[in-house]
């Protein structure tokens, strides 16, 4: 198996670094689109043969060191009884979002391996389909970008519901993190039982709190996550974006590699994160859009900053963009191994 993202992970010296891409599978590509128009995002989640067709993809396309079962973070808000739906123009739609501390009071406790078994069976088909080319990684949402789709009902710009509840009604707010974190940690392990080979936590809108918010409300409860997921010992990923003020809490999430944003130099955030943990990132996604020699620069940048230490997994600050070119990912990919090489 080709194993230098798993090597990266644990800082392990890898003879080239390893490359995968945040939303490898998705829009960009004809075939996922094709797929698309046959079937529903939630169709494509919840059936575990298209999710491995989905995942399988950009491998089929790229030279990449990672395949990403294909599905979404909120589906565990689904489990919970909240309703969601994909809306074409307006995103996911929580139907029945919490309002109050009686809404949180009555949330069931889930067991993922039988609420999210689809996720857990699309995992097993495509381990078995990879033939150990790559290794999968699984992927969930953290407790607070999970909370505030909750809360808010879909997306938002100030989560003026979701700081109204953490700041006005902190016995609620915590139980609802408590059960949140409980939900997510047994997933993350039923995820590692079911094949996964590392484990990605996505907090989507953590850095929309300050550093006091975040260490009081968030921080607690992203450890009870990451420590259960590195109870099955595979290597653990945390990424949010927007948290450049927030590298000192972020080294404390007990993670084995924090993912990078765009807004920060990785040598910048190597250095505030120390050397116990492994970094990746952290290229702009709308960089794919220009000219290939200026991706190429703004690529080779990033990897000059890591100055070759270990511990370095090449990725995007956030996911590839809908019409994204498909041969500036391909020549990025093929870039990175060679540059690095």
């Amino acid at each position: 198996m080709n194993d230098r993202f798993l090597k990266a992970c644990r800082r392990q010296p890898v003879d080239a670094t390893p490359v995968w891409l945040m939303r490898q599978a998705g829009r960009y590509m004809p075939e996922y689109r094709a797929v698309r128009e046959r079937y529903s995002m939630l169709d494509v989640i919840k059936t575990p043969e298209l999710a491995c067709e989905v995942t399988l993809q950009p491998l089929s396309s790229f030279d990449l060191d990672a395949a990403i079962i294909f599905s979404d973070i909120l589906p565990p808000l689904d489990a919970l009884g909240l309703g969601l739906s994909f809306e074409k123009g307006e995103g996911p739609v929580i139907h029945r979002p919490l309002r109050s501390a009686a809404d949180i009071a009555v949330l069931p406790p889930i067991e993922p391996r039988e609420s999210l078994s689809y996720m857990l069976d699309g995992i097993r088909v495509t381990r078995q389909a990879l033939e150990n080319r790559v290794p999968l990684i699984g992927f969930v949402g953290a407790p607070f970008t999970l909370a505030s789709y909750a809360i808010e009902g879909g997306s938002s710009r100030d989560f003026k519901l979701t700081k109204e509840l953490m700041y006005g009604d902190a016995p609620g707010w915590h139980l609802l993190m408590d059960k949140l974190a409980a939900l997510i940690g047994g997933y993350l392990v039923a995820q590692a039982e079911a094949g996964a080979q590392a484990l990605q936590i996505f907090d989507s809108w953590a850095g929309t709190l300050s550093p006091f918010d975040f260490q009081e409300y968030v921080l607690p409860y992203v450890q009870r996550c990451v420590q259960a997921a590195k109870s099955t010992g595979v290597p653990v990923i945390y990424f949010g974006t927007d948290m450049s003020g927030m590298f000192p809490f972020l080294a404390q999430t007990g993670a084995d590699v924090i993912g990078v944003d765009w807004r920060i130099q990785i040598d910048d955030a190597r250095r505030l994160l120390g050397p116990d943990v492994a970094v990746q990132g952290n290229l702009d996604p709308h960089s794919l859009f220009a000219p290939w020699p200026e991706v190429e620069r703004r690529a080779a940048d990033v990897l000059r900053r890591n100055g070759g230490q270990v511990g370095h997994i090449f990725n995007l600050g956030h996911g590839i963009l809908p019409g994204t070119p498909v041969e500036n990912v391909r020549n990025l990919v093929d870039f990175v191994h060679e540059f690095s090489r």
